[in-house]
């Protein structure tokens, strides 16, 4: 099928402390068993690294906020690729990196700015997180690849 498009990275974010909004980094190290080293959330823990993608983004710039990769706080911002669907046992290659689905959305303890602003918020239904499994660095571009299961 001519035209496919390629799922990509658009966006390696990351920050110090948790609660702090992420910034865009263009790369990151991937530690296997850690996540994205330097970044606040990483550790032993099935929630090392978050992902959502940029169409979710869209739907909140559709409704009148100025958001960007990083707002949401995940880690890696993607394009072209369904991250709800996948099923929780998914692996995914970003990059020349191997991760995991351990988790699709997160419960919010507390209503985010976001939220306030527009009523909704598109993580907690549509971010997913995993778990490292093969690391290295990744970069703002690279390929995002389908290795197993997935919906």
């Amino acid at each position: 099928m001519s035209g496919t498009k390629v799922a990509r990275i658009i966006s390696i974010n990351t920050s110090r402390a948790k609660g702090e909004r992420k910034q865009p980094a263009g790369k990151g190290e991937l530690k296997p068993g850690h996540g994205i080293v330097g970044d606040g959330h990483a550790g032993k823990w099935h929630r090392q690294v978050s992902l959502l993608a940029m169409e979710s983004i869209e739907k909140m710039r559709g409704k009148g906020l100025a958001v960007g990769p990083g707002d949401f706080a995940e880690n890696v911002t993607t394009s072209g690729i369904d991250l709800p669907v996948l099923p929780v046992g998914t692996r995914l290659s970003l990059g020349g990196t191997v991760v995991e689905v351990t988790q699709i959305g997160k419960k919010c303890h507390s209503r985010c700015e976001i939220y306030r602003q527009a009523g909704d918020c598109v993580m907690p239904k549509e971010g997913i997180f995993v778990k490292v499994i093969s690391g290295g660095v990744i970069r703002d571009g690279d390929p995002v690849g389908l290795l197993n299961g997935g919906g």
